[in-house]
């Protein structure tokens, strides 16, 4: 053999049960045995966000309470069944951080394809085992209409005309519940963690009124025997890809066809309304509160707001990313003190958070170089971001007559942001693109005229563009940004 040759690696094997006890001492592992647990959740939707938070406080239980596993339910995607089931329904997630940590998550018993299996999860859904049904299907997956079920929603309408073979999400809860019911079966819990706003009232009105076509008597008994808890959920969860596969092939010995990866912060909040029992998920860091609303609040105001403050003024200055806008000299102590001075004490909080601590935590986390959470993604779709981040603050402010100079910059960074794409011929990604672009590229400069432009955006300021308070400092902050240029909002983030 010619000693020159390159020599092929051997092929690594897949990671399944089986390896398990081969993986080396630095990997983390289920502490029970995953074959041996029992499905108690059919989860519809596990990608990404769910396979590195909600399962990963199942994986935490599951050697105490056995019978908490999971049934993963993808509704039309075969992807996450093809690369799980031939691992078990095994895959690895990956805390990013300065030491990175790699853990093997065991909560999914089984990984099903709705499309193509129809029959089996419609099964589980009337398995008396199971006693919670959990969705991460993102907002258009609810087929809503203003916060309501669509009815003329392409898959409402398939569902309605066949209620034992739905497509969407609703159809098929309903179709499990109607199964309970026609079997004298207790209804199990159904808990949206999407994160939008009353996901547990918004999806039982949608599973009542959808039922009430089918049978208002069905709809009356899940109505008065089902419950539909809130939640809220935070965990930045970059998108998996090739060189996370390859680092934990690397790092296993055994190729993971579909590794996740996320922050090593993670908050999931429930309200504690489940008609089937639970899991003791206080004992794995959940937060179990009456208070859904106040944490949801929290988290715009304090998580989100500064997000966008530092995505458009960071942006301006020519940066990145969150964790290099908080390196900056300037940028990152004018978010630590909008954070502490103007958002937080303008702000009612839900009862048990402790808002120094909270902050501390999320000035951590936008600064682990570790997450490379790009600026210009959060920087999309500020016109529906910025009345829910900023604008209610400053609203609040002004009704307490506190000083709003601070929590105007942000928003008139993303003026100025708008101004600076239009000028140069980008597409806007926001759905009001074209009322934003028309002010884009009006804007001359003049601070009295560009703000006024903008401010006839109703959709977006509302009410508070006849605050002549609010007009005047957005008017202040504006100017004070100059033409926009790294040099001159540097400049005017030294003055704050």
């Amino acid at each position: 053999m010619d000693a020159t040759a390159p020599v092929s690696p051997p092929l690594r094997p897949r990671l399944r049960g089986a390896c398990l006890d081969a993986l080396p001492p630095a990997v983390a592992r289920p502490s029970y045995d995953p074959s041996r647990t029992r499905t108690g959740i059919v989860h519809f939707g596990p990608g990404a966000f769910h396979r590195a938070h909600q399962a990963v406080y199942i994986d935490a239980l599951l050697a105490d309470a056995p019978d908490w596993a999971i049934s993963a339910v993808s509704l039309h995607s075969s992807g996450v069944r093809d690369a799980l089931r031939p691992q078990d329904g095994l895959y690895t997630l990956a805390l990013l951080d300065e030491r990175p940590s790699l853990r093997v998550i065991g909560a999914i018993r089984e990984v099903l394809c709705a499309r193509d299996e129809a029959d089996v999860v419609l099964s589980r859904l009337s398995d008396p085992a199971v006693r919670l049904v959990t969705l991460t299907i993102t907002e258009k997956g609810y087929c809503l209409a203003g916060g309501e079920l669509d009815m003329a929603h392409p898959d409402i309408v398939h569902d309605l005309a066949r209620p034992d073979a739905p497509v969407s999400a609703i159809g098929y809860l309903v179709a499990g519940l109607r199964a309970r019911r026609l079997q004298g079966m207790p209804p199990y819990t159904v808990l949206s963690c999407d994160n939008l706003p009353d996901n547990g009232g918004k999806l039982r009105r949608a599973c009542v009124a959808y039922a009430c076509r089918l049978d208002p008597a069905l709809a009356e008994w899940i109505d008065a025997r089902a419950t539909f808890p809130r939640s809220m959920v935070d965990s930045i969860t970059p998108a998996s890809d090739e060189a996370l596969r390859e680092r934990v092939a690397d790092a296993l010995g055994c190729v993971d066809a579909w590794p996740v990866q996320r922050e090593p912060y993670a908050q999931w909040v429930v309200e504690d309304a489940f008609c089937a029992g639970r899991p003791d998920w206080e004992r794995v860091g959940v937060t179990m509160s009456a208070d859904i609303a106040g944490y949801d609040r929290a988290k715009l105001r304090l998580l989100n707001a500064p997000h966008s403050a530092l995505a458009y003024l960071g942006l301006l200055l020519g940066l990145e990313s969150v964790a290099e806008a908080m390196r900056h000299p300037a940028l990152g102590p004018f978010v630590e003190r909008l954070l502490r001075v103007h958002i937080a004490p303008n702000l009612a909080l839900p009862r048990g958070l402790d808002a120094d601590a909270y902050i501390g935590a999320i000035l951590a986390r936008f600064a682990n170089p570790a997450v490379r959470h790009r600026l210009a993604q959060i920087a999309q779709d500020g016109s529906q971001k910025i009345p829910v981040r900023l604008l209610d603050t400053i609203g609040e402010a002004l009704d307490r007559e506190h000083p709003i100079d601070a929590l105007c910059l942000p928003v008139a960074a993303w003026l100025q942001f708008v101004r600076r794409e239009t000028g140069n011929g980008a597409a806007l990604a926001d759905p009001l693109a074209v009322a934003l672009a028309e002010a884009g590229h009006a804007a001359s400069g003049d601070a009295a005229q560009d703000v006024a432009r903008f401010l006839r955006i109703d959709a977006v300021f509302g009410p508070l563009a006849a605050d002549a308070r609010f007009v005047q400092a957005l008017r202040r902050a504006y100017a004070r940004l100059g033409d926009g240029g790294a040099s001159a909002v540097g400049l005017a983030l030294g003055g704050h």
